[in-house]
């Protein structure tokens, strides 16, 4: 009984907040009208970090007008083992809303581009195989900032 009351409670305050919220972000007058995510990437990036739990990466990407030209990615998860991405090994497939590359294997690895405003990230999914077994849930995107071409933050 208490737990109904409760969740009504938490409903009426998180609606009643819903009711304050400020108003939606507008770009100023003769600001680009295409979203981030419907823009060109362009990026000359290298990143190469060490963090304090041992997740080591070092990633260079290279897109122009949402092409890739030059991609290599090692990442080393401590101790446990490392995944490496290489061009070579991809085709890309799209180019506009998020840059794809699919695996020329048929194993169905991907990788994905995408911009956000703050961040250009190169991600993976179902890339296991390039992996040392029992690291891939550990294995994280990399990302890079857009100005300097070097590491991001998160």
């Amino acid at each position: 009984m208490w737990v109904r009351a409760l969740v009504a409670v938490l409903l009426t305050g998180l609606l009643a907040a819903c009711g304050q919220l400020p108003a939606p972000w507008r770009a100023p007058a003769g600001a680009p009208r295409a979203p981030i995510a419907d823009r060109a990437i362009d990026l000359q990036g290298h990143c190469a970090q060490l963090e304090i739990d041992g997740f080591r990466e070092d990633a260079t990407l290279v897109v122009h007008d949402s092409r890739v030209e030059a991609l290599t990615w090692d990442l080393q998860v401590g101790r446990r083992g490392s995944c490496h991405f290489e061009q070579s090994a991809f085709t890309q497939t799209r180019s506009r809303g998020h840059i794809e590359l699919l695996a020329r294997d048929g194993s169905g690895c991907k990788l994905m581009i995408w911009r956000d405003e703050r961040r250009i990230t190169l991600a993976h999914a179902d890339c296991a195989a390039r992996c040392t077994p029992g690291i891939y849930d550990s294995a994280w995107p990399v990302m890079f900032d857009p100005a300097t071409g070097g590491c991001a933050r998160p």
